[in-house]
């Protein structure tokens, strides 16, 4: 079965990828072994990855983690993963102050924050499975996707997954929740209720297992890991 993989960039990173050792990860090779878990006839056709650039004056690392970012996803373009960019967006605003775990949120106590969105993302994803889902009818047998797997956790999601199993009902479609184990989280339910299936976790081993070399070769100088990575 011809699958098409729609990541959310970050939502990858921090629900599965953040604190751990294993950032340079081997994303195709990845969901191509989860695919091949859940159904042995599943082929790994195309992987669309959606992100924003890191902001150096907001990251932790400062240009650093910009670099770390633009070396992974050099190694991702490297093979094969098509890149979506979306944006950052830095705004200021008020929120409910933290006093303590035992004291509720209160919209008569608030405190001036910095509030940094992610824009674009969940847009872009939902149009591109979309997109994609319109054009089989126009190909040949062989050549068209059979499945749509959506690589997230959110919950934002859903309608577009409702639209797809609505409008294209031969189409398959999976959810891979990029969860790593040992944290616990509950499974998002609307995306289940549209989804044919859905992989709750990731292995730790899964990950350890599927690592880019230290050097990915590119068409132009190589993707190197960052050191602190």
């Amino acid at each position: 079965m011809r699958t098409a993989c729609f990541v959310d960039g970050y939502n990858l990173f921090y629900g599965l990828l953040a604190g751990t050792e294993y950032k340079w990860l081997d994303l195709p090779a990845l969901l191509a072994h989860i695919l091949r878990i859940e159904n042995p006839d599943n082929v790994l056709a195309t992987v669309s990855f959606f992100t924003s650039g890191v902001k150096p004056s907001l990251a932790s690392r400062g240009i650093l983690s910009k670099e770390a970012q633009d070396s992974y996803l050099r190694a991702l373009i490297a093979h094969g993963v098509s890149v979506t960019y979306g944006r950052h967006q830095l705004e200021s605003g008020k929120a409910p102050r933290f006093v303590d775990k035992n004291t509720p949120a209160s919209r008569l106590d608030q405190v001036a924050i910095w509030k940094l969105e992610e824009k674009q993302t969940d847009v872009h994803i939902a149009i591109s499975m979309y997109r994609l889902a319109t054009r089989q009818a126009g190909l040949m047998p062989r050549e068209r996707i059979q499945q749509l797997v959506l690589v997230s956790a959110d919950t934002d999601m859903t309608p577009a997954l409702q639209a797809l199993r609505e409008d294209f009902p031969d189409l398959q479609i999976g959810v891979i929740l990029p969860h790593r184990e040992g944290i616990k989280r509950t499974a998002p339910g609307s995306l289940k209720v549209y989804s044919h299936w859905m992989r709750h976790l990731v292995p730790t081993q899964e990950l350890a297992n599927h690592q880019f070399p230290t050097r990915v070769p590119t068409l132009k100088k190589p993707a190197i890991k960052p050191a602190y990575w």
